[in-house]
């Protein structure tokens, strides 16, 4: 029987590093930010209901989300941060399922790779919850070197984001994003043959 882990944790705190060894021991990893980057890209209700939500001068002459905007507006305060998960993820969850459905046919383990975890509901679809966290600076120094982007702008987004609290009330295992691959590794061997 296939067996789902939820992984999550804030923005700039190692969750990348943490997907990818799963993935190297052979788990089917769905990248939550990637469905959402393409449904924001190609479906055109949600492109419709983003329109509506926050202006269409959000897309460009060719039809295209101008995604820096729509984050300026977005991630503006966490009311604005709400609206857009209300209208967005309705749409992206269809496309999760659908992934599940089809991955549970020959994977023993299947990550679910979301940023926005517990605040979509996914959670309830995974047998174990796993959050990366990393200190405030070192959140900030990789999301400012990462996405070429200002402090002031890292600073939105990371309050637009739960803090550390949220994330520990809610996992069922929690993970240092500053520690080594190999220390990273060891834990995730221990986490695989706990839910196998």
């Amino acid at each position: 029987m296939t067996k789902i882990i939820g992984l999550t944790g804030p923005t700039g705190a190692g969750k990348t590093t943490v997907s990818q060894l799963l993935e190297k021991y052979g788990c089917y990893v769905i990248d939550c930010d990637k469905i959402a980057h393409e449904i924001t890209t190609y479906h055109v209700d949600c492109l419709k209901a983003l329109c509506y939500a926050f202006g269409n001068d959000i897309l460009n002459d060719q039809g295209f989300l101008n995604r820096p905007l729509l984050a300026q507006r977005a991630f503006s305060d966490k009311e604005q941060t709400q609206k857009l998960n209300q209208v967005t993820h309705p749409y992206i969850i269809e496309e999760i399922q659908r992934l599940i459905q089809q991955y549970k046919k020959y994977a023993k383990v299947i990550v679910l790779d979301a940023p926005l975890l517990f605040e979509a509901g996914l959670q309830y679809d995974c047998d174990k919850t796993v959050s990366v966290l990393a200190p405030l600076q070192i959140r900030m120094d990789r999301i400012i070197n990462r996405d070429g982007i200002s402090q002031e702008q890292a600073r939105l987004r990371i309050c637009a984001q739960p803090d550390d609290r949220f994330y520990i009330s809610q996992s069922d295992i929690i993970l240092d994003g500053t520690q080594t691959e190999q220390v990273l590794s060891n834990q995730i061997t221990t986490l695989l043959e706990e839910i196998w």
